[in-house]
């Protein structure tokens, strides 16, 4: 069922919406009847970027719409005006402006985004209260509800409250879309993760009230070949017994957000049938204080045999991805994706909007960036850089979780975690911020999937589609 936010139509008819740069702003003007030549001069629009404007018709009713492209379309043009425009059906106007089929559709579906889950009553009303956009001719519809409802997908998950979205909720979240595509899902539990040898997801989330768990979920033919893709769900960071400020630990909800891409992500493969054997792993687990929480310093078990001394607690998500990076390369995949909303260093070096990419196959990253272009979901390739692998050095242990220098945290990181991946396999791993700061045109404030889509197009490039 399509999840009606979305607010796109089948429905004939609806006003026409006009779309132009401001290069052609005067050329279309030329073109445009008198009457709406005068009201815009008289309202001001220049066709910046998000900037609408109605057109009135000679009775004075509203008889079309003009949106402004500022320099040129992409795929946010559309967005602010899924919620700015009166309620109603509005039409694109094929071939003014550039603007592709698929960019419109899913910047005014990602635009529409809301989230009400826990309100009495929708701040926008139902479907019937807002403006909707008839499909624009040639959009391929099952790409763009794919995107729209992926993206959505994530976002509900990192918006929801970490007392509702427990790691045993999350865990529902992806049985739910397993069953939804007919994919296996399996989950191991408490204390069974260490029957099953996943010491470090468990020795993270043993703190908390609700056990921590190993999601698995596979999908497609098993001669396919294969993709894995990893999500830290850690569905709230309070730092562990290195606690927090109250001011960092605010939002740390978010703190999940890995886990949300992973499942955004698999939604979009499987929905669109990309010919892969599709394995997803999510250790999901609450970094809370107990008298079991684990300390700064202690040595602890990993998957793969290593042993790990602890840095700090507030470094936890690391631990559970090492676990399941290790498990992820056991079968030897054709490519690792990984998310994770893993250090704010990545976030001073880039900000909080673009992700950072660190990998080590030059043909994957290449794919990667090149389908981040393409679906304008950017990302910034950043350096394994080998000679700081000695400050993960240990005294104790064979490796520290975060060693002592305090630059450069983003890489030792991804250092870090490269040490339980086969050096043989391509992978990938996205430190995202996972969260918008503040509203902008189809993004709003609050949880984001970000560099999603464009690792659903770099990956289509490389492993092709069936359908």
């Amino acid at each position: 069922m399509t999840d009606e936010r979305l607010t796109l139509v089948d429905a004939g008819g609806g006003l026409p919406l006009h779309t132009v740069s401001r290069s052609a702003l005067d050329d279309w003007l030329e073109a445009a009847p008198e009457t709406w030549r005068a009201w815009l001069a008289a309202t001001g629009f220049a066709a910046d970027e998000g900037a609408f404007a109605p057109l009135p018709g000679g009775d004075g009713a509203l008889e079309a719409v003009i949106a402004g492209l500022g320099e040129g379309p992409s795929v946010w043009s559309l967005s602010r005006l899924a919620k700015a425009l009166p309620a109603g059906s509005y039409r694109l106007e094929p071939g003014e402006s550039g603007l592709g089929a698929e960019d419109a559709a899913l910047g005014w579906a990602l635009g529409a985004y809301t989230f009400d889950a826990f309100k009495a009553k929708s701040a926008n009303g139902g479907p019937d209260k807002r403006p909707r956009l008839i499909w624009p001719e040639g959009a391929d519809k099952a790409r763009v509800l794919a995107a729209a409802e992926a993206t959505f997908l994530a976002r509900d998950l990192i918006n929801r409250p970490a007392n509702d979205l427990t790691p045993a909720a999350l865990a529902a979240a992806a049985r739910g879309l397993a069953e939804r595509h007919g994919a296996a899902f399996t989950e191991t539990v408490g204390e069974a993760l260490l029957a099953a040898g996943y010491p470090a997801v468990h020795v993270v989330g043993r703190a908390a009230e609700v056990p921590p768990r190993l999601i698995d979920i596979r999908w497609g033919r098993p001669d396919a070949p294969k993709l894995t893709v990893v999500g830290k769900g850690v569905i709230f960071d309070s730092g562990g017994l290195d606690l927090k400020p109250s001011a960092g630990m605010k939002i740390m909800k978010k703190d999940m957000g890995g886990a949300a891409h992973a499942l955004g992500l698999a939604h979009m493969i499987m929905a669109v049938g990309l010919d892969v054997h599709l394995r997803i792993l999510i250790g999901a687990a609450e970094n809370a204080v107990s008298e079991r929480s684990f300390r700064p310093l202690d040595v602890i078990e990993t998957r793969k045999g290593l042993t790990v001394e602890v840095g700090n607690t507030d470094a936890e998500g690391r631990l559970i991805l090492a676990d399941a990076l290790f498990e992820a390369a056991s079968e030897r995949p054709d490519a690792i994706v990984d998310f994770a909303t893993l250090t704010g260093a990545a976030r001073v070096a880039l900000g909080t909007e673009l992700p950072a990419l660190f990998c080590n196959d030059d043909a994957l990253a290449g794919a990667l960036i090149a389908g981040g272009e393409t679906a304008g979901d950017p990302m910034w390739r950043m350096p394994l850089w080998a000679p700081y692998r000695r400050y993960l050095k240990s005294a104790v242990a064979d490796l520290s979780s975060t060693g002592e220098v305090p630059h450069g945290g983003a890489i030792t990181a991804a250092l870090f975690l490269e040490r339980f991946v086969e050096p043989r396999t391509a992978w990938a791993h996205f430190d995202v911020m996972a969260w918008n700061n503040a509203d902008l045109p189809g993004r709003p404030k609050g949880g984001e999937a970000m560099a999603m889509r464009g690792v659903f197009a770099g990956l289509e490039a490389r492993f092709g589609s069936d359908g």
